[in-house]
């Protein structure tokens, strides 16, 4: 369909469905996997490690899976994924066996990393440049929206099966999300003019489907062409994520130091991603309209306010606003590095653009607690906060000196691919 007739709505259950389901599943295994780990005898430190599991997988298949994704279609890799997911909860939850579990651990994010490059690369390609922003922060908003559901469709099964009910209950969503996936259009089939985004038509259609006698785009060359994108932007992308990261752990941190019960904890936590999963189609939205830097800048500035007023907060109402501050912050910029990398991913060669996209946050999201951990074991844990909230300021600076701002967005959007980066 022309671009300026088209409507999220006729492409809602291929990319949102499947997207809904999969964040249901990750969502129903996050409250019991250290639980799971203990159970099965692992100490507190090394259930801890198992956690972190799961960001190892996605950080060690980034780079493979733009192979998955370009050889076989985003379509088929969804597919793929999906099935990988629920083969790694029925493992969990059927061989209780320590070290199955973290192997089940590390399969789920191995996982997330294919689908979620070959959701972000399907949506890039199938929705015009004027309405990325709008697409690909629905995209993390639905996400979340199945994140935050997870735990409570997991507890019914935890009831009557123990806690290898959120595994089946993950398991059954993660065969939904794969099913529904069938439905997704194979872009391989779509011509350069049928809706695509801007810069993703050509010769050689969409990405990683270039003409036979050009060259298949591979990492390495993509990582050299694009240096300069990853070293400036890529770095605001990498901190975006370490701040994204951190602020999940510290309100129940600065909860527990401040004496609160982990009732109010719990509600202070919920209400924070209440206002983050609200607010992400407007966000999408303002950064259609106004350009990627309205949103990005923002994002990360309240996100450090919020941060650097988190160990002002003595008491729960002190706590629960700065976490509203912190969930607001964050709502805003939900999308903001899908964006990003849709709006400079080359095609052909945009899997693999999107693939070092997705490992540069990666780095940051373990990156980012790690420096919180090793702060707080120096000084404090307010000194811990208090880096964060620096390197949310770090990042807004980085952000407002490399994104384009709207000028440049409309320069870009009359199809001479994506904007300077400076």
């Amino acid at each position: 369909m022309p671009a300026e007739d088209f409507s999220l709505r006729t492409i809602a259950v291929p990319a949102y469905g499947p997207t809904l389901l999969y964040g249901l599943a990750t969502g129903a295994i996050l409250p019991v996997v250290a639980i799971t780990a203990r159970g099965l005898g692992a100490t507190v430190a090394l259930a801890a490690l198992l956690i972190t599991l799961t960001g190892v997988g996605s950080l060690l298949t980034n780079v493979p899976a733009t192979v998955v994704t370009t050889r076989f279609g985003e379509k088929w890799a969804l597919v793929a994924a999906s099935a990988w997911c629920a083969l790694a909860m029925v493992l969990a939850a059927a061989v209780p066996v320590l070290w199955v579990f973290a192997v089940a651990v590390f399969m789920v994010g191995m996982a997330g990393s294919v689908f979620g490059l070959a959701r972000q690369s399907y949506l890039t390609e199938a929705v015009p440049l004027h309405f990325r922003a709008r697409a690909l922060s629905t995209l993390g908003g639905v996400n979340r929206i199945g994140v935050f559901i997870g735990p409570f469709a997991a507890a019914g099964a935890i009831h009557f099966l123990g806690t290898q009910g959120a595994y089946w209950v993950g398991a059954v969503a993660a065969v939904g999300a794969g099913i529904l996936s069938f439905q997704v259009p194979d872009l391989a089939l779509r011509s350069s003019g049928s809706g695509g985004s801007s810069g993703s038509g050509g010769p050689g259609g969409p990405a990683g489907r270039g003409p036979e006698d050009a060259p298949a785009p591979t990492v390495l060359g993509i990582l050299r062409s694009h240096a300069r994108v990853f070293r400036t932007i890529g770095i605001g992308v990498l901190l975006i994520a370490a701040v994204r990261a951190t602020r999940q752990a510290v309100i129940p941190l600065w909860a527990q130091h401040i004496g609160l019960d982990p009732t109010a904890t719990a509600l202070i936590y919920g209400l924070s991603g209440a206002i983050d999963m609200l607010i992400f189609y407007p966000a999408g939205k303002a950064m259609d309209t106004w350009g990627r830097r309205s949103v990005a800048v923002p994002c990360m500035l309240i996100m450090g306010a919020g941060l650097g007023l988190l160990p002002l907060a003595g008491g729960p109402t002190g706590l629960l606003l700065a976490a509203l501050l912190i969930g607001f912050g964050n709502g805003i910029g939900s999308g903001i590095v899908m964006t990003l990398g849709a709006d400079f991913s080359p095609s052909p060669g945009r899997p693999q653009f999107l693939g070092i996209w997705r490992l540069l946050a990666d780095l940051g999201t373990m990156g980012g607690p790690g420096l919180l951990a090793a702060v707080t074991a120096l000084v404090s844990l307010s000194a811990g906060i208090g880096a964060t909230a620096v390197l949310g300021l770090l990042g807004a600076a980085v952000l407002w000196r490399w994104v384009p701002g709207r000028k440049a967005r409309a320069a870009a959007s009359v199809g001479q691919g994506p904007p300077p980066a400076g």
